[in-house]
């Protein structure tokens, strides 16, 4: 009895030892290469992707079979371009996702990658950045966040800034690390007198190839469909994000359309 439980102390030992460091065993011994992903994503989107330098295709632009290490990644199209380094872990796929401009300081993005641990990894340029996790504060960047595994909206804000929402879904035992680039807001307009405004911006929506136009919980094209917007339609333009636009819909909720499919006009109240 006494060796039967060794050998079963042994081998729970060896199934452990096994999860653990499976990935490298079967690199040694079998030849199998662990493999990762990546999916790249832009607005505006149909930019050229290239992977270490080497053209690779045009976003949104996914490939879940490459090797695991560090990968240079620049996305291209007419005069704006974003380059960086992203890191491939094995068994997971790295998102990139970028809103393009010519001026650097009007991009924004973030790179979310996932790795073994728990909780949110999370910094940003410009550090010191405000942190709101499902509407509660979570303090400044850079910092680490214990927080439960699920689905989970981060804003990010910085005063003369526009904001960055991001939804991520946080899988167990992982720890999900994101980078976050905010854009320049055009004026800092808590230094700029202005007269009241007496009257209210809004947009039109134009025709569009589908009839209809999508209103995101985001701005980019990863963004969740929460509406949908028919040409004619009037919204009231809160805020514009590149080349995306926060409006408000007629039954009071808020999201985001692109502005390629909007026309500015302006209704007295």
């Amino acid at each position: 009895m006494k060796k039967f439980l060794v050998w079963l102390l042994v081998l729970f030992s060896l199934m452990a030892l096994l999860l653990r460091f499976s990935d490298k065993i079967a690199e040694v011994f079998l030849g199998i290469k662990p493999t990762s992903g990546i999916s790249i994503l832009s607005t505006p989107s149909e930019a050229t992707v290239y992977l270490n330098d080497q053209e690779a295709g045009k976003t949104p632009y996914e490939d879940k079979n490459l090797p695991v290490g560090v990968r240079t990644i620049r996305i291209e199209k007419d005069k704006s371009s974003w380059q960086g380094k992203v890191t491939l872990t094995a068994g997971t796929v790295a998102v990139v996702n970028r809103d393009l401009a010519p001026d650097p300081a009007s991009s924004s993005g973030e790179i979310l990658n996932l790795e073994r641990g728990k909780g949110l990894t999370i910094i940003s340029n410009p550090t010191a950045s405000n942190i709101e996790i499902d509407g509660k504060s979570f303090g400044k960047t850079p910092t680490t966040i214990d927080i439960d595994a699920g689905e989970h909206t981060i804003l990010i804000s910085h005063p003369n800034y526009l904001k960055r929402s991001i939804r991520a879904d946080l899988p167990k035992n992982f720890n999900l690390a994101i980078s976050v680039d905010l854009a320049l807001s055009e004026a800092d307009l808590t230094t700029v007198t202005n007269p009241v405004i007496t009257q209210t911006p809004t947009v039109s929506v134009k025709q569009t190839p589908t009839g209809f136009l999508r209103v995101r919980d985001k701005a980019g094209l990863n963004g969740k469909e929460i509406a949908q917007v028919k040409p004619g339609d009037t919204l009231v333009l809160l805020e514009e994000q590149g080349s995306w636009d926060r409006v408000r819909l007629s039954n009071g909720a808020e999201g985001f359309v692109s502005s390629t499919y909007v026309e500015k006009k302006v209704v007295n109240q």
